[in-house]
């Protein structure tokens, strides 16, 4: 079989690729300096004649499945298959295959070193000594950054699935508390504490989103549930702007009914001036989308892809999953 890449993989993951399948094609997205339209997919899938894609992405729609009909596979190294028409797959018998928890330690420790860095004034207090401003007696900056610790504070989970929990693993040297609301997940670790929604947004001194876009959870945080939030709480996102209601972050950060947010997803990427009313507020950290942002999560992309086909190819009554449903932890074939 012949199986066309355009993910970005190492060289060792290609080199199992070949073994695995005999022939793979490797034309990554980065080298054409943007994902691949369904026209230049459809022109590099028959010009390889390829029978499988291992894609990150591009634009997988109905019209490629039907421009190829040879696909028996398509592999999307992301935690979710969103670039994908995963409907128009599934009615013609392919398997889609993901790679959830690629990145879940990359977010983790952006997690972690963002809310250190906004704790402790690490980027104003860099920028006011880079000024010259430190002028007067010795404890100037100590009495004008003095921050606080991570260490004893309750931190809330919206959503815990692969990320939630590998955030929740990092901060248990910080002894924190972790409090979390997922209907879909149960932890058996007994130091994670499942609570309401209106309970971790009220109770928490960070408040943490985990959540895909989808149907149901597309404006799910609103003003009701910021407007809970400690005068003294910290709101994080690094998972999707959209669950998040615009108009009501702006509102609870500008009256500074909240300590201040650490965000690094924006509703509009590139952002738009709406986004930047939102980057520029003086008590907000942001990062360009960047969570997900290392080296290393292509070499784990590339091996949860690899054992997940290792095992279809050996395996020939091995149900494959094509769809996550959340409603009850199970995947669709």
């Amino acid at each position: 079989m012949n199986i066309l890449v355009t993910a970005p993989y190492n060289e060792e993951g290609i080199k199992e690729l070949n073994e695995l399948f005999g022939k793979a094609t490797y034309q990554p997205w980065k080298e054409n300096g943007r994902a691949y339209n369904e026209v230049e997919l459809i022109s590099l899938l028959k010009e390889s004649k390829a029978e499988g894609l291992i894609t990150e992405l591009d634009q997988v729609t109905e019209k490629v499945f039907a421009e190829v009909p040879e696909l028996r596979f398509v592999g999307v190294c992301r935690g979710m298959p969103s670039n994908v028409d995963v409907e128009a797959a599934t009615k013609r018998g392919l398997p889609v295959f993901f790679t959830p928890a690629r990145n879940a330690q990359a977010v983790a420790e952006l997690f972690v070193g963002n809310l250190l860095t906004f704790l402790r004034h690490t980027i104003p207090s860099n920028q006011w000594l880079k000024e010259g401003k430190w002028n007067e007696d010795y404890l100037q900056a100590y009495l004008k950054f003095k921050g606080n610790e991570i260490s004893g504070k309750t931190i809330g989970m919206v959503g815990f699935g692969a990320v939630g929990q590998r955030i929740a693993a990092v901060l248990e040297s910080f002894q924190c508390s972790i409090k979390y609301y997922d209907p879909y997940v149960e932890s058996d670790n007994p130091n994670h504490v499942r609570a309401s929604l209106e309970d971790v947004f009220s109770t928490s001194d960070v408040v943490s989103i985990h959540l895909p876009r989808t149907e149901e959870t597309i404006g799910m945080i609103n003003e009701h549930f910021l407007g809970l939030m400690k005068e003294e709480a910290i709101f994080v996102n690094m998972s999707r702007a959209v669950v998040v209601e615009r108009d009501a972050l702006v509102q609870v950060l500008k009256a500074q009914k909240i300590r201040g947010a650490i965000l690094d997803v924006f509703y509009q990427e590139p952002p738009e001036q709406s986004d930047y009313e939102l980057i520029k507020l003086p008590n907000v950290l942001a990062t360009p989308h960047l969570a997900g942002a290392s080296y290393e999560v292509e070499d784990h992309h590339v091996s949860i892809m690899n054992q997940a086909l290792t095992k279809w190819t050996t395996q020939h009554t091995l149900q494959i999953p094509t769809l996550y449903n959340r409603k009850n932890l199970e995947v669709k074939s």
